[in-house]
């Protein structure tokens, strides 16, 4: 199941200097002097406690209730409000200081911008391609939440803000009359104008949002730890995490978090101040801005309030169609044979220059440092500080599906979309300034929200494109503040269960927090503010990412190792007849005929399933064994579950739970049958990673006793094989004091066959 259930015994440490005869052979383990408490875990054992060693004192003590984490929400709160007000108190101070630490940045540090992107992309795509990449975020069992097309709209809506109109039209005609190399307004430069901006908007950010969305989402759903970037960094931390290591962690995410949203508003109002102020004759300006910030606060706290189902998921969808109503008309009325033709060339272009303008860095080039920081420095800066908000926003939304179909689908299909648009506005663009509207060039360049609105104007029935690009602008932007308030208050919280959100209020609070943060740089310079602001304080989450990706690569190796131990598992189980429970062919017979009410299943979890594992249970704890049997109840079926767990100390528990769970009573069979209902219960084992996907119903007492007890030998191989390939990285060395852990043996040493002593 979900939390796994060893997470709930404590480990115990041994006097000084004990030796200890492990039950599973007659090796001998010399426990350390002084065990650290505090070092990260090294086995999936020991990650499997991540869940109760995450959680505060005051958390275990109110049942894991979530609540604000004080030092995270003050200090990030007090860092944004204290730039807010410095950059209104004084603008063009504030501006000069941002541009000089963006000039030392681009200089110095550009390589590491462009090194750590390009690393992202290799890790995100290597997890994906390995065998580990058919692991869920989710026990096995689990299955996704939302259907293909809204999770995929939900992907879209949530990582691509207002940004990517402001950009789709300026970027191109920019990269096309000054080229970061190259003959400016030349056929090569037009090639490569719409291609920078699809590679500014492509497959580097998703890698970024795939990588903290999975590690987060893993975390969360297949160990029962918070949704956060400290549960991430759990294996790599251990327990520092809890503390003021984690802490520092959630500020630098939350307040890179703030600056990233808060540099999509500032960008959106600008692009928006146009087109309300066209639609309705208003006057551009500040005031129309800040008003236009005023309306969205208020919209977002009324969207936000109401949580992912209802808010999120609807403005994501209605963003998709009308994104999609304002491509599809453009293209239409527009040169459609152009826009085709070019976008298939942009797409081949982008795909096999792909490898070498990631590692671009223009050292060659005269003024290559300035288009560096004013491009591609600057996106993946703002990509970066998106990361946390999105990645956190996806793993919610992601629960269920393997990391390979996270992340392609992280890295294709939103991408596409942003092809799409990017391509169709650009090319749209470029083919004006190609026919010789120098005019145009210059005021999409000097005047990007101007220069958008003017290519819209070019078009049949431009009132009501106008309109519906200002509609698709408005949802892009609500769709970003919406879920970046929901974010930021998680980010600000702690929260054990990650199905839960932050409090309403803090949402809202982060909403006008936000907005300050937006109004504080237009006042102070408008968007290159904002660019300024976003290049300075991502560079901390860039750390993150490092972490993140050293943590992951580790656990990873854990799960190989399950995952390979399974195969011990199968090769066991076969030894005695197979993997599930051995039945005659009259219960084979009707086991297929029988469809039980929940009172015959209750009855029978009752009456065989718990008298059963209640014998095993008490005959562990004679021969010594660290045995347990626990009841819950559950309240959605009615039904009792029983969960034998054999402490093991060191080693991954042996987990054998019993439990109901609701499946469809098929429409053929072979034979008529009156039901009053189209469902019935299948009572399933389970160990930690999910469901073994057969049914106890219908067995003897002491069928299910033999079942255990192959369950039992199963997970004694898989402790063997896995004891042989896990083993400390680099980065988590054993203890000091602590011998290496030698390979057990299941071989006859004078023990039982399990290896323990008699």
């Amino acid at each position: 199941m979900d939390d796994p259930e060893n997470a709930r015994h404590g480990r115990r440490h041994a006097p000084e200097a004990m030796v200890e005869r492990s039950r599973f052979g007659a090796t001998e383990r010399r426990r350390p002097q002084e065990p650290d408490e505090n070092r990260p875990p090294i086995t999936s054992s020991e990650l499997s406690k991540g869940p109760a060693e995450l959680a505060t004192a005051a958390q275990l003590a109110e049942g894991r209730k979530p609540h604000v984490n004080w030092r995270v929400f003050i200090i990030s709160a007090a860092i944004i409000i204290a730039f807010s007000v410095w950059a209104m108190a004084m603008p063009q101070g504030a501006r000069d200081t941002m541009h000089a630490v963006v000039t030392w940045i681009a200089t110095n540090l550009g390589w590491y911008y462009v090194l750590t992107i390009t690393l992202v992309i290799v890790f995100v795509l290597w997890v994906a391609l390995s065998k580990e990449g058919s692991v869920r975020l989710g026990p096995d069992h689990s299955r996704p939440q939302y259907n293909l097309f809204t999770w995929v709209a939900m992907l879209f809506a949530a990582g691509v803000g207002i940004d990517m109109l402001f950009y789709s039209v300026t970027g191109p005609i920019t990269q096309y009359v000054s080229p970061p190399s190259g003959t400016p307004e030349s056929a090569v430069a037009a090639q490569d104008a719409v291609v920078w901006t699809m590679f500014h908007y492509g497959i580097a950010g998703w890698s970024i949002y795939a990588l903290l969305g999975m590690a987060m989402g893993y975390f969360a759903f297949r160990w029962g730890m918070p949704l956060s970037i400290r549960a991430a960094l759990y294996p790599l931390l251990g327990k520092r995490v809890r503390g003021a290591t984690g802490d520092a962690i959630d500020i630098f995410a939350l307040v890179g978090t703030v600056f990233g949203v808060a540099t999509s508003m500032g960008i959106g109002v600008v692009l928006l101040n146009v087109g309300i102020a066209w639609l309705f004759g208003l006057q551009e300006g500040l005031a129309l801005q800040i008003a236009l910030v005023a309306v969205a606060v208020i919209m977002t706290v009324a969207a936000c309030t109401s949580g992912v189902d209802k808010g999120i998921r609807i403005i994501s969808e209605l963003n998709l169609w009308a994104a999609a109503a304002m491509m599809l008309y453009i293209l239409v009325t527009g040169n459609t044979s152009f826009l085709l033709n070019a976008m298939v060339e942009n797409i081949g272009r982008f795909i096999f220059t792909l490898p070498e303008r990631t590692l671009q860095t223009f050292a060659y080039s005269p003024g290559g440092v300035d288009w560096m920081a004013g491009w591609t420095l600057f996106f993946w800066a703002f990509w970066l500080a998106w990361g946390p908000f999105v990645g956190l926003f996806l793993a919610r939304i992601s629960r269920g599906r393997t990391l390979r179909e996270f992340v392609i689908a992280a890295i294709t299909a939103p991408v596409l979309c942003d092809f799409f648009i990017v391509s169709i506005f650009g090319n749209s663009a470029l083919r004006e300034v190609l026919d010789g509207n120098a005019a145009f060039a210059q005021e999409a360049i000097k005047s990007p929200e101007h220069g958008w609105y003017s290519l819209l104007q070019m078009f049949p029935g431009a009132p009501f494109l106008i309109g519906l690009a200002t509609l698709s602008g408005l949802l892009f932007y609500l769709t970003s503040a919406n879920s970046g308030a929901m974010v930021m208050s998680n980010f600000s919280s702690s929260i054990p269960d990650p199905s839960v959100d932050g409090a309403k209020w803090l949402r809202i609070f982060w909403a006008l927090v936000t907005a300050l943060l937006t109004v504080a740089m237009l006042v102070a310079g408008g968007v290159a503010t904002m660019e300024y602001a976003t290049l300075i304080f991502a560079l901390p989450v860039t750390v993150i990412a490092y972490l993140v990706m050293a943590s992951f690569s580790k656990v990873l190796r854990m799960e190989r190792a399950e995952r390979e131990g399974q195969v011990m598992r199968r090769r066991s189980a076969a030894m005695h007849g197979g993997q599930t429970p051995e039945k005659t062919w009259r219960q084979r017979l009707a086991h297929l005929r029988s469809y039980p009410s929940t009172k015959a299943v209750a009855q029978f979890m009752d009456r065989v399933v718990e008298p059963a594992l209640r014998d095993v249970a008490d005959e562990f704890k004679q021969l010594g064994y660290d045995a347990a049997l626990t009841s819950t109840p559950n309240a959605e079926t009615g039904i009792h579950e029983h969960t034998l767990v054999v402490n093991m100390e060191q080693h991954r528990n042996f987990h054998y739970q019993v439990a109901a769970v609701e499946a469809p009573v098929p429409m053929f069979g072979g034979r008529s049958m009156s039901r009053e209902t189209d469902v019935y219960y299948r009572l399933e084992v389970f160990t930690l990673t999910g469901t073994e996907g057969y049914d106890l119903m219908g067995l003897t007492r002491q069928q299910v006793i033999n079942d255990v007890l192959d369950r039992y030998e199963a997970h004694l191989s898989f402790l063997r094989y896995s004891s042989e390939r896990d083993y400390a990285s680099v980065l988590t060395p054993p203890p000091p004091g602590t011998e290496p852990i030698p390979r057990v043996s299941l071989k006859d040493d004078g023990g039982d066959d399990d290896g323990r002593k008699a």
